[in-house]
């Protein structure tokens, strides 16, 4: 089975990249320090110590290989060049026609997502409804109260 690609802009390659190497040289011995401190406490069967070390070092080596997933299947976009249309990386204005809000989001893969800094996935529902339309255009968005309609007001 194929997987699945991961789109990243050039900072989130970087950030991911940072994370990974964060893991592998500080994380993984500060882990193995705190398993060998607990060890010489004794009797490890009943020591919570070695439990919760040990807990974090299996999701520290968990997230590693996700990471190393991730960067193996990543695709890097160009965020920087002038776009006429929505493309991943792209930062478009919407205006909420229904209450005239704007809203500025950029359009990232989904492993970038943060919609708290208005960073939303190009698989999201106001994602797929903007990839591909031109300044203008105006999209509906299916969500559960209804149908929201959005005027793409600049693409940048």
């Amino acid at each position: 089975m194929p997987e699945k690609e991961v789109i990243l802009t050039l900072d989130g390659l970087k950030k991911l990249e940072d994370e990974l190497e964060n893991l592998k040289t500080h994380r993984r011995r500060e882990v193995a320090e705190r398993i060998k401190q607990a060890i010489e406490f004794g009797d490890i069967s009943e020591n919570s110590e070695y439990e919760d070390a040990k807990n974090e070092q299996a999701f520290i080596e968990g997230r590693i290989i996700t990471l190393e997933k991730m960067l193996r299947n990543a695709r890097v976009i160009d965020d920087t060049e002038e776009k006429d249309h929505v493309s991943v990386g792209s930062t478009v204005v919407l205006k909420d026609i229904e209450f005239g809000d704007e809203e500025q989001y950029t359009i990232v893969g989904s492993a970038e997502a943060d919609p708290g800094v208005n960073r939303i996935s190009n698989e999201s529902p106001v994602g797929k409804a903007v990839l591909g339309q031109n300044k203008g255009s105006v999209v509906e968005v299916n969500v559960p109260a209804g149908i929201l309609r959005y005027e793409i007001m600049d693409i940048q």
